[in-house]
């Protein structure tokens, strides 16, 4: 080392390195801002409904299914009545249009006639004349004339008032046929979207839900079998209390006995006979599908298989469970006979056929048949003896 050159002396820095002080801060920064945040909210997975919960949904989407159903029954009927009042009105508007067009005709004839041949004053008239029996001839004319053409006019007023009056009318029914229109397509949409969702919770189902649900339904049906069950035996009880009373008032000699061979109740033979030809009816009608709206043959509503077995024989029913539960006799559930209709849950929106024992034929809802079943399986809102 050169003698003219001092050794450079080393000077320790007391500042720490830039490189470790700013990772050492960046972790530290994010370490409190870690400990300062709240925890992230833990999402919890939504509880599976019970199989119970979800039969008891579907049912009741079932079940406001089936009432969409009796208003768009009710929508339809009124549509095919409006529909039919709106022809009728229709075809008096052309014939009233037709008849004014032959006022109209009439009249301009009149009125042809009057420019051709002019009209003349009574002095002239007589100047003119020929002779005073000819001006009498033409003057008597000439008033027959003018009592046409007045009777020609109020003619043609009466068929312009009739046809303004068949118009206005044909007019407000197509507005009503316009209103039940909607009403039948919204009542559509709501049975659609009611069966579209209780399709959408069954087809979440797995085999085992299936299975349980499978095995509530038996359950179900055993408890309404069991109530139907004690029904018929009251029914017997009655039927053994009528039948001793009857044979002590000496109802066994005579042969008027009203109630004979109608299980419970009296009841007249005419009655009796229709009820059992209905009954008939239904009884063809077992194993046929469901339908929402159908009134068969291949297929039916509730309401509809009842009034097609009524019609069947010779009883014409409304189309809705809503206006066939006024039509006929009121009775009480101990009272049924077959051909009797049951109606059920507190909207009258389902009926069935009663056939004795506590049992109905009715057609259940959509995916099922026309089939027999116990009269408990549903809520009963009361029942009615057509005829």
């Amino acid at each position: 080392m050169a003698t003219h050159r001092k050794p450079r002396s080393r000077v320790r820095s007391t500042a720490p390195a830039i490189g470790i002080t700013t990772a050492a801060l960046a972790s530290v920064s994010l370490f409190a801002q870690s400990a300062g945040a709240a925890p992230a909210p833990t999402v919890k997975p939504k509880p599976k409904q019970s199989i119970e919960a979800v039969q008891k949904k579907v049912d009741g989407l079932y079940r406001q299914a089936g009432t969409a159903t009796q208003q768009y029954n009710q929508a339809e009927e009124a549509t095919t009545t409006q529909r039919k009042t709106v022809d009728a009105l229709l075809d008096q508007v052309a014939e009233r249009t037709a008849k004014l067009n032959d006022s109209r005709r009439t009249l301009g004839n009149y009125a042809a006639a009057q420019y051709r041949e002019g009209t003349l004053s009574t002095t002239a008239a007589l100047l003119l004349a020929d002779n005073p029996q000819s001006y009498f001839d033409q003057d008597q004319l000439m008033k027959r004339l003018g009592d046409r053409q007045e009777k020609a006019v109020a003619d043609y007023e009466t068929q312009q008032r009739s046809a303004a009056r068949k118009r206005g009318e044909a007019a407000r029914s197509l507005e009503g046929l316009t209103e039940a229109q909607a009403a039948l397509k919204t009542s559509k949409q709501s049975v659609q979207s009611k069966l579209g969702e209780a399709r959408g919770l069954l087809s979440k189902l797995t085999a085992e839900d299936k299975a349980r649900l499978a095995a509530l339904e038996k359950k179900k049906e055993a408890e309404a079998r069991r109530k139907a069950g004690k029904l018929a035996r009251e029914q017997a009880a009655l039927e053994k209390k009528r039948k001793a009373t009857e044979k002590a008032q000496g109802g066994d000699s005579g042969g008027t006995g009203a109630g004979r061979g109608t299980g419970t109740g009296s009841g007249s033979g005419k009655s009796s006979s229709k009820a059992a030809a209905a009954l008939a009816f239904a009884r063809a009608q077992l194993g046929k599908p469901y339908v929402w709206g159908a009134t068969g043959p291949s297929s039916y509503d509730c309401s509809g298989l009842t009034q097609a077995a009524w019609k069947a024989a010779g009883v014409n029913l409304p189309r809705t469970t809503w206006d066939q539960v006024k039509t006929g006799t009121r009775v009480g559930t101990k009272n049924l006979r077959p051909g009797d209709l049951v109606f059920f849950y507190d909207d009258i929106s389902h009926v069935g056929m009663y056939i004795g024992n506590g049992m109905m034929i009715h057609a259940p809802k959509p995916g099922a048949y026309v089939r027999e079943e116990s009269i408990y399986y549903m809520p009963i809102y009361g029942s009615v003896r057509p005829g």
